[in-house]
């Protein structure tokens, strides 16, 4: 059951980050910002 449900999570998170940025130059800067905020939180 919970493999299950974190599958589901994956899953949706995933459909939402690919239906937010339509192309591959959104991917990357989502991908960026990411990657920013990661290193503010960790310094």
């Amino acid at each position: 059951m919970k493999r299950t449900l974190s599958l589901v999570m994956v899953v949706l998170f995933t459909a939402s980050l690919l239906a937010g940025c339509n192309t591959v130059r959104g991917i990357g800067q989502d991908v960026e910002e990411g990657g920013e905020a990661i290193q503010e939180t960790t310094t």
